[in-house]
């Protein structure tokens, strides 16, 4: 039986992940298009949400962000969530050691959000992630490690892939090239993202396990592709996997 509701409830929803997976702040016409929802349809909601203080609006940039009760929710459920607590050491270590940019990803049912990041001391950088961004599971190398621990059913479900999902990603992310992708992953433990969403931004990934032994997380370090030589990766994939298993090893001894 449907529940009276869940449709507005459902359009909210998508309305606040569109508007916070970018820093910059996020235009009408992108949030439109990318809602499936009608122009008129997405302002109201825009305002209503604006109103209740849940999302900014800037009059200078069109932009839209979010507003200062999604700070406070957020600090409320962040002492629920120890995830970044544990990470954060973890991401200091990688990008000191490699010079690259670390990341935290976070598996949100069929995507990957951007949590935090840290940056290395190489000067020249990689800007493909960051934080609030959202990516699908098997696209760049958060999503892709996760993905490879997931039961077959699963990522079978994720494999089903429309025309849209195609056009946007492109070949590369065809389920073939996915799976091929997953297989590797599971024999070196890490993933490897080879240029596949910009030529050149390369990036690598470990999985991180909550306490049922499901993926929930990823740790990530990107760069460009001269310092992801086939000598280097292997011992970039070993810091990331010392790393993500402290996290998992951490998460198993918290009470959350």
């Amino acid at each position: 039986m449907p529940v009276q509701g869940a449709q507005v409830v459902t359009r909210i929803a998508r309305i606040l992940q569109l508007v916070g997976r970018n820093p910059a702040g996020t235009p009408l016409a992108e949030i439109v298009r990318d809602s499936g929802l009608t122009r008129p349809t997405v302002h109201r909601l825009l305002s209503s949400l604006a109103a209740e203080g849940l999302l900014d609006h800037d009059p200078v940039r069109h932009t839209w962000h979010y507003g200062p009760e999604i700070f406070v929710m957020g600090t409320v459920a962040a002492h629920r969530y120890p995830i970044e607590e544990l990470a954060r050491p973890s991401l200091l270590r990688l990008a000191e050691e490699t010079g690259e940019s670390a990341f935290l990803s976070i598996r949100r049912g069929a995507e990957t959000v951007c949590l935090l990041r840290e940056e290395g001391s190489f000067p020249i950088r990689s800007f493909v992630l960051h934080e609030g961004l959202r990516l699908p599971l098997g696209v760049a190398s958060a999503g892709l490690a996760i993905l490879a621990y997931l039961p077959e059913t699963e990522i079978e479900q994720f494999l089903v892939q429309d025309d849209a999902f195609v056009e946007r990603w492109g070949e590369k992310h065809s389920p073939a090239a996915i799976r091929a992708n997953l297989e590797q992953t599971r024999i070196t433990g890490y993933s490897v993202n080879p240029g596949l969403i910009l030529e050149g931004s390369w990036g690598m990934g470990a999985a991180i396990f909550d306490r049922s032994g499901q993926p929930g997380w990823a740790l990530s370090l990107t760069g460009i592709e001269r310092r992801f030589a086939p000598d280097r990766r292997v011992v970039l994939g070993q810091l990331l996997l010392e790393e993500a298993s402290r996290i998992t090893q951490s998460l198993q001894r918290a009470r959350v």
